[in-house]
Parts: C-alpha cells; sequence; structure tokens
C-alpha cells in the first residue's frame, strides 16, 4: 500500500509531435490511480522537476542521445523525488532519489539494471542542502559544466572564455568554473537583468545582451584579444559571431544548441566554419552520461566550491506539475535565470 492519502497521479502525456517551437498543445495532462508497487518495486513521490531544453529533443525526431518520448506515452523528465513504499531494498521508504521519473507525481521504478547503470539513482541526505540542488548545482547542471569546461575547455590564466546562453542554468555554473582557473569570462545573455548578475553576483569580466541591436560590437569590444574557449549553448548566428573571433588552436565546447532544437536538427551550420580550419580550432560535442564513473569525485569539488562560496547557485522555481508547459515555454523564450524547475509536491 502507499504511504499517501492522495490517490490521483497527475501525468503529462505526449499526444503528438511538435512541429517548429514547442508548444504546451502536444502534452495532455491526465488523471490516474496511483500505481501500487509490485515484487522489486518502489514508489515514488516526485519532489521537483527539471525544466531544459533537451525536454523539446525528446519530443522530436530528430538525433539524440535517447529514443524520442513514444507518443501517448509519458513525457520525460528528471525529477528529485521521495521513496514512498518499497519493495525494492535498493530504495528504502524514505529515501531520495534522482532520474528519469517524469512530469507527473509519482513513478514506479527499480533497481534493475540498463546499460550497466540503474536508471534512478539514491541521493545522500547533505546538511544544509535543499533537495533541489542536488538537481542543479549538484547535479547533472553542475557536472555538465564541471566536464564540459575542464576537459573539453580547458581553460588556462588570462585566457578568453565566452559562454553563450550565460544566465542559464549550465552556462551560469561553467563561467563560474572558468573564473576559478584565472580567465577572462565574457557571457551573452538575453536582457540587462542577466547581464547585470552576471558581472556583478558571479564576477564574470563582462556580459553582452544578446537582444541590445550592437551586441557583435559589444563582443569585439568584450574579447579585444580573440577568443580561447567558447564554452556553446545556443549555436545559430550567436555561434557564428564567436566563430568570427576565435584565435588558433581555441577549443569550442558543444553544450547545446538552444536556437536549433526546434528545428529537430536540420538547421545549416555557421556560414564561417572555415575558420575552424584556418585557426586549428577544436570542436567537441559531448554527453555527460559518458562521465559517469567520475560524478562522485567531481561532485565532491562542486560541494566545496558551493560551500565555501565559490560557486553561485540560482534556481527559478515554478509552483505546481499543472504549469509545467507553461514554463518550459518560458524556457525557451529565456524569461528564467538559473536552473528552472518545478516544484511538484
Amino acid at each position: 500500500m502507499t504511504n499517501t492519502a492522495i490517490s490521483i497521479n497527475r501525468r503529462y502525456l505526449l499526444r503528438e509531435r511538435p512541429q517548429g517551437a514547442f508548444s504546451p498543445s502536444v502534452l495532455e495532462l491526465v488523471r490516474e490511480p496511483v500505481p501500487e508497487p509490485g515484487p522489486g518495486q518502489a514508489l515514488v513521490r516526485n519532489l521537483f522537476l527539471s525544466l531544459d531544453p533537451s525536454n523539446r529533443i525528446w519530443m522530436g525526431e530528430g538525433e539524440s542521445y535517447m529514443p524520442p518520448v513514444a507518443i501517448n506515452d509519458v513525457m520525460r523528465g528528471i525529477c528529485v523525488g521521495e521513496v514512498m513504499s518499497s519493495n525494492d531494498k535498493a530504495y528504502p521508504q524514505g529515501s531520495l532519489v534522482i532520474g528519469l521519473t517524469n512530469w507527473q507525481d509519482y513513478a514506479l521504478i527499480s533497481s534493475t539494471r540498463s546499460n550497466g547503470a540503474r536508471p534512478v539513482r539514491r541521493l545522500p541526505r547533505i546538511p544544509r542542502v535543499k533537495p533541489q540542488t542536488m538537481m542543479s548545482v549538484l547535479g547533472i547542471t553542475g557536472l555538465t559544466a564541471y566536464f564540459g569546461m575542464l576537459d573539453i575547455g580547458r581553460p588556462k590564466r588570462g585566457e578568453t572564455v565566452v559562454v553563450s546562453a550565460a544566465a542559464g542554468a549550465v552556462g551560469s555554473i561553467a563561467g563560474q568554473i572558468a573564473l576559478r582557473r584565472g580567465a577572462r569570462v565574457v557571457g551573452i545573455a538575453g536582457g540587462r537583468e542577466k547581464c547585470d548578475w552576471l558581472v556583478n553576483d558571479l564576477g564574470f569580466t563582462a556580459a553582452i545582451d544578446r537582444r541590445a541591436h550592437d551586441w557583435r560590437e559589444k563582443l569585439a569590444a568584450a574579447t579585444p584579444n580573440g577568443i580561447d574557449v567558447d564554452f556553446e549553448n545556443v549555436g545559430g548566428e550567436v555561434m557564428e559571431a564567436v566563430f568570427e573571433r576565435l584565435n588558433k588552436y581555441s577549443r569550442v565546447v558543444l553544450c547545446g544548441l538552444l536556437s536549433e532544437y526546434s528545428e529537430d536538427g536540420r538547421t545549416p551550420g555557421p556560414r564561417n566554419f572555415g575558420n575552424v580550419l584556418m585557426r586549428r580550432v577544436t570542436i567537441q560535442g559531448f554527453n555527460i552520461g559518458d562521465y559517469t564513473p567520475r560524478f562522485w569525485r567531481a561532485s565532491l569539488q562542486m560541494l566545496a566550491w558551493l560551500a565555501i562560496g565559490r560557486i553561485i547557485d540560482r534556481i527559478t522555481t515554478v509552483e505546481d506539475l499543472e504549469k509545467a508547459p507553461e514554463a518550459l515555454v518560458g524556457l525557451f523564450n529565456g524569461e528564467n535565470i538559473g536552473k528552472l524547475m518545478v516544484r511538484i509536491a
């Protein structure tokens, strides 16, 4: 039996594939009974749902590191949750977990391994660390910034690092990690409020307002000696402008291509791609899953930085699962600062 008086499980099902930009109309909210855990299963109550650009990728049929969400299946999403009842020793009642428990109030999980790893991980309860932080700076968001910047970007003291979507979840942390390495960090973000936050609160060297008519000129002024590392989250014309200023032997970390997700990967590349050849640029995409064996050590480093204030975490929280589709629209419109998530319970 479940340890909750709530008998309804709200779930968002994907009814059709979006054409172009995400529209909430492709999702349908349904209400079903809360499932009972069977042998070897545990029931999780989702607490927080992470909203990420990858949500749009999973809805479409473009190439991805995971299969698309099937039509009429529950929408895929990463959540932090609490085990309410359990028939699986790996997930004791009351434990915190994180994983793909999707856009719903409750989910059944099992410790049965898939591709060598459990689909849902238990989380430690760390004093003074909120559960939602485990989905932000201490979770996949922070680890993506950590490995992308340090393993691929490899910024050196005095080098110039540019981060696009710099006021977003990954970008804001990636920029701070580069600052810890002594680099000059220039962020590109949409709006004066975000740019002020990057410079005044996070310590970025400069921030370029992507919505200003002269943003290209300001990018050039902020990078007088060119760009050594590009932590790329946006793609499109932003990446093209950065490519104009790449130095010889610079590194491009392909973390995301936010401007292209609505096209399911069918947009043309930058017109100045020849600069990559002439300037001997290294470009590397990555999947955070490739670094799973190193998660624990990286998480300890991020926790240490967070504890002494060398990394600042900011979370934008939307209340109620039923606001999730609207909040995802806001993500693509650049309305959030830092990590965006939905408080479900």
